[in-house]
């Protein structure tokens, strides 16, 4: 295990291995199954691994239901956590410390009270949650065994980041110079399109979950923009401009980059 995590982590985590650094190998072994790195320019990836092996310093992981954590695991995680802050700063991060790691999908009870006061409680099936002030949970699936289209990581992260400016509600603490006019005008108005989209059942190349909620369809498109941020921009061009100003990076102008080849 990394030496900085086995220092912080041994107790959660079990054992202790020998220290070692991270190889040239091992990061490059570990990116290339994270396509969304690929559009970032070879500055842009040497802060980014700088700010994953902080978040690892700074952050406590938990491997539930068994899951045994290993170093790929790990910085595959911190990367992709690390992203949406690549020109934010981890201090957007503040506040909480754990990130539970499940193998693939988990449940969570839930209680709710409907309007005529009755109580319902049920099991909700799900691949993520982000609560304020607490914890980060996520799925974790093994090679190509996980949901096709959805990335829990940055989803889970761009609620953290919503959660910042209080509750989950899709308006983040937006960076100096940004309109909240022009923000709530364009998220407002795709998120009305979209769940026409959705009530319509047409077929959407956006995850439809993100009709569920303002603040889901904000973690949605995150999501698009870092994945897939040519269809994001054709879909919803001002949502598209809005998420360049707030994530600091135009992705879609780079959809045809290859990715960096050689040690960084």
């Amino acid at each position: 295990m990394l030496d900085f995590v086995r220092r912080l982590l041994g107790p959660l985590l079990g054992g202790a291995t020998p220290a070692r650094e991270v190889s040239a190998a091992q990061w490059e072994r570990v990116e290339r199954t994270l396509p969304s790195l690929d559009r970032l320019l070879t500055d842009e990836r040497v802060r980014l691994r700088a700010m994953a092996l902080e978040f690892l310093r700074r952050k406590q992981f938990h491997g539930a239901q068994g899951l045994q954590l290993d170093d790929d695991m790990l910085l595959a995680i911190a990367l992709q956590a690390s992203l949406p802050v690549l020109n934010i700063g981890l201090q957007a991060y503040e506040g909480w410390v754990g990130v539970v790691v499940y193998p693939g999908d988990f449940v969570i009870p839930r209680r709710t009270v409907d309007e005529a006061g009755v109580l319902h409680e049920y099991d909700d099936e799900v691949l993520g949650e982000a609560w304020e002030g607490g914890p980060v949970l996520i799925a974790w699936f093994d090679d190509d065994g996980g949901p096709a289209g959805v990335n829990v990581v940055i989803h889970e992260f761009a609620h953290k980041l919503d959660m910042e400016n209080g509750g989950v509600d899709g308006l983040p603490r937006l960076r100096p110079g940004m309109s909240r006019e022009a923000w709530a005008e364009a998220f407002a108005r795709a998120y009305e399109e979209f769940c026409a989209e959705v009530d319509r059942g047409m077929p959407t190349e956006i995850d439809p979950y993100g009709a569920e909620h303002p603040g889901e369809f904000f973690a949605v498109v995150s999501e698009a923009f870092f994945e897939t941020p040519q269809v994001l921009k054709r879909h919803f061009p001002a949502v598209y401009a809005q998420l360049c100003l707030f994530y600091g990076l135009d992705l879609a102008a780079r959809a045809s980059m290859a990715p960096p080849a050689g040690q960084i």
